[in-house]
């Protein structure tokens, strides 16, 4: 390896001589600036001038999140571009910005989690200094971030990982490219660089936080598991920086040990993601029972995802043909450890023409389901342009480099939506096209339309902030009831009641001791309230009833 000369402008190749190799060397990469295949060069942290000395971070209960992919969030796709946005989220009242990926991954354009470079940010979205200015300029506003990093497996175009040591092991499988090796011999040393690269986020970018990607698919048989192992050394900096720090996973188990804490045998992380939630809310609201969401859709069982967490919890599921989950303990687990959201970058962009929820509900039904989330007892998360509507889709999209891989990934796409029973055209990951309809259309929060929910989302964020009950981080705080046969349901949060209207007709709900009506949807949502008992000395408000029209839903008191 070279020296670096003063501005770090040296660049450095790494070669491993057959047969020379002795357990694990450490290829740090921290800037490839010719792209994942090309050159590495110097980069020295400490040359950048912050300005955020005054930032100890934003605690993760209360706060309101918002994905975004660095490519499409903006036509020029920078994180340049990006931080020019963040006035925006300000105003919607967002606290943190999760970013999708950005280690150094193969091509120009791509989703990010298949990175090969993990101490090194993409080179097109700007670098390492430009994702130094995106996290300046969101502390200064009063905005936290949070990364999305991939520990369960490396991209496939770019990855030398193999050539230094036992970086992964044909011991366990993932969907997406061979395991990293986090229990077989020679893993001590994989486990430092995986954690060091996290630490490194942390440290050096001046990041409040990571979201991991699908630790369902790390696989780790020791007696400490890397991810508490990693929860401890995030710990310890975050006790060393002065600043909050946050670890929230991705996962498919519907287990709460990963958020229960260490002093009671979890692994300790801050938060997980909670489909159950989505999939309960996205099932209500459009209908739809294909592939994972056939045990969703009733009333009752969204009910059960706004006050236990996990639908499945133990009880059979018909898409795994088996019993999935385990029980929430809601009486200790606050449900601020849970993210809810009604859209994400999976959800949408794993559809086959990545359409998003907006395609599918009339404005009364988004409404709706953006109460439930903003409103609701768990950390909520919007996509980026959901607050609007945005009518753009957002695709899964690719740039691989190698034309056989590249094939590979377009004919493969085609394939799985067709066993789906998929009839349309599903876009090509590999058109320049997919990737351009992809990016947001900043005219569009200027339409009437896409305003008016705009400033619905707000409203609701408005809402979360002024009512101590919207933030109360106790799950039996949530009551909720619901009627599966007239598709109503009552989500009561202390004083402040939220009550939709799924239904094809409309609904009369008793709201007994109801005062006021906070926010509606629509002008035909009324409240009326009767007469208190001439006997009753507490001076509460009489019986009332909200008249709901089909599609709508109110917010009262």
């Amino acid at each position: 390896m070279g020296r670096g000369r003063p501005g770090g402008r040296a660049r450095h190749r790494l070669r491993v001589r057959p047969g020379r190799r002795r357990g694990a060397a450490r290829p740090r990469s921290r800037r490839q600036p010719y792209g994942a295949h090309g050159a590495s060069r110097v980069y020295e942290h400490d040359r950048f001038g912050w300005t955020d000395g005054g930032w100890h971070g934003r605690p993760l209960p209360g706060s309101v999140l918002y994905e975004l992919h660095v490519g499409t969030f903006t036509p020029e796709g920078t994180l340049d571009a990006a931080a020019a946005r963040l006035d925006h989220l300000v105003a919607l009242g967002i606290d943190t910005v999760e970013l999708m990926p950005l280690a150094s991954f193969s091509g120009r354009h791509g989703w990010g989690y298949d990175g090969v470079h993990l101490w090194a940010v993409h080179e097109p979205y700007g670098g390492p200094d430009a994702l130094k200015r995106f996290v300046d300029a969101a502390h200064g506003r009063g905005l936290a971030v949070v990364l999305d990093v991939v520990h369960n497996h490396l991209g496939p175009s770019g990855n030398r990982l193999a050539g230094y040591g036992p970086y992964f092991t044909a011991a366990h499988t993932t969907p997406w490219g061979e395991a990293v090796n986090y229990d077989q011999a020679g893993a001590d040393e994989v486990r430092a660089f995986m954690i060091g690269s996290a630490l490194s986020w942390l440290r050096d970018y001046h990041l409040d936080g990571l979201r991991l990607d699908a630790v369902h698919a790390i696989t780790d048989h020791g007696a400490v598991h890397v991810l508490e192992e990693l929860a401890v050394a995030v710990a310890g900096l975050s006790a060393h920086l002065g600043r909050h720090l946050s670890l929230i996973a991705e996962s498919d188990l519907n287990d709460p040990r990963l958020v229960t804490p260490r002093e009671a045998g979890g692994y300790g992380l801050d938060a997980q993601w909670n489909d159950d939630l989505h999939h309960a809310l996205h099932a209500a609201l459009t209908g739809e029972r294909q592939g994972y969401y056939g045990d969703f859709g009733a009333m009752s069982t969204l009910a059960k995802a706004l006050t236990r967490v996990f639908v499945h919890d133990g009880t059979f599921s018909s898409y795994r043909g088996r019993r999935h989950g385990r029980p929430v303990d809601v009486h200790r687990t606050p449900a601020h450890r849970f993210v809810a959201f009604l859209q994400n970058h999976d959800q949408v962009g794993n559809r086959a023409s990545g359409d998003r929820i907006t395609a599918a509900l009339d404005p009364g039904r988004l409404r709706a389901g953006a109460a439930l989330l903003l409103l609701g007892p768990f950390t909520p998360m919007l996509f980026m342009g959901e607050e609007w509507g945005a009518a753009t889709p957002w695709c899964y999209f690719t740039d691989h480099q190698e034309p056989d891989l590249a094939r590979a990934v377009s004919e493969g796409r085609r394939r799985e939506f067709a066993r789906a029973g998929w009839r349309g055209e599903v876009p090509d990951p590999q058109a320049v096209d997919t990737f351009r309809r992809s990016a947001l259309d900043w005219s569009e929060p200027g339409k009437a339309h896409h305003r008016e929910l705009l400033e619905w989302h707000r409203e609701l964020i408005r809402l979360r902030r002024a009512w101590p009950e919207l933030a109360d981080p106790r799950l039996t705080g949530t009551g909720v009831e619901a009627d599966d046969g007239a598709r109503w349901l009552t989500m009561r949060r202390g004083r402040v009641r939220v009550s939709v209207n799924l239904g094809d007709n409309p609904a009369e709900l008793d709201v007994s001791r109801a005062s006021r009506l906070l926010l509606a949807s629509a002008p035909a949502v009324r409240l009326e309230t009767g007469g208190r008992d001439p006997f009753d000395i507490s001076g509460a408000p009489g019986t009332g009833r909200i008249i709901l029209p089909s599609g709508s839903v109110a917010v009262s008191t």
